[in-house]
């Protein structure tokens, strides 16, 4: 396509054409998501900042199971603990050593659902096939701590949610429906990672996820931009001295 003005021609060659629009789009799409991923990261900063400021709400089935929403949230949960059914996350390092975070399911009073409490790291055993003691009184009592989300892992093995059939039951990645299945009773979505006072509880060093700022992402789609600019004017330059030639 040729554009002609009184006194200029600027040549748009076909190829050349298909490869800027090409190279466009997808600066400014990468442009885009990072603009995108800047605002994710401020409304969880936000939802982080009002978690930990507002008062300790207690946890019912009216409180919802959206883990990423209460997220960081402080709950306290009446009822008790199903110790006959507990589960391990293999692989669990803490200061260079292997273990396990124990799962203890918490049945709700007055409700048939439970969340499953992390009690915290436990060291593994010199020999593997001897799982470590976390027995404990079932009672009634109230518990406190902080929603999170399960545990993750870099590369999800292919059968790493399916629990041992043993108790305490073994597992590498929390699937809360798999796991609920196992159980007989529904689970929320979410963990509660328990207050370092209170008893029946292990090493516990619960850390907030450090994300990269939201003007680290700014950052990033000005570059995208201006590389989608620069491009533009390369191409229109390009062009127009083709012509001349």
């Amino acid at each position: 396509m040729i554009i002609k003005t009184k006194r200029y021609a600027i040549n748009f060659e076909k190829l050349p054409t298909l490869v800027f629009l090409g190279l466009l789009s997808l600066l400014l799409s990468l442009g885009a998501w990072q603009l995108n991923r800047a605002q994710q990261k401020r409304d969880f900063l936000q939802q982080q900042a009002q978690s930990q400021t507002v008062e300790t709400a207690r946890l019912s089935t009216a409180i919802g199971n959206n883990a990423e929403t209460l997220r960081y949230r402080k709950l306290e949960v009446v009822g008790h603990y199903d110790v006959n059914h507990q589960f391990l996350i293999d692989n669990q390092i803490s200061e260079g050593k292997v273990g396990y975070f124990v799962l203890t399911p918490f049945i709700l009073q007055g409700e048939n659902k439970a969340v499953l409490v992390n009690r915290g790291w436990i060291a593994l055993n010199s020999d593997r096939s001897h799982l470590p003691d976390v027995s404990m009184v079932a009672e009634p009592t109230t518990i406190s701590g902080r929603a999170n989300s399960f545990p993750s892992v870099g590369i999800k093995i292919t059968g790493a949610e399916i629990p041992t059939d043993n108790w305490p039951s073994v597992v590498q990645v929390v699937n809360s429906e798999i796991l609920a299945k196992k159980l007989g009773y529904p689970l929320f979505s979410f963990q509660l990672e328990l207050n370092k006072e209170l008893p029946n509880g292990f090493k516990r060093e619960w850390h907030t996820t450090t994300i990269m700022q939201p003007e680290q992402h700014t950052a990033y789609a000005v570059q995208w931009f201006a590389l989608a600019l620069t491009l533009t004017v390369l191409f229109i330059v390009y062009s127009f001295k083709k012509t001349h030639d």
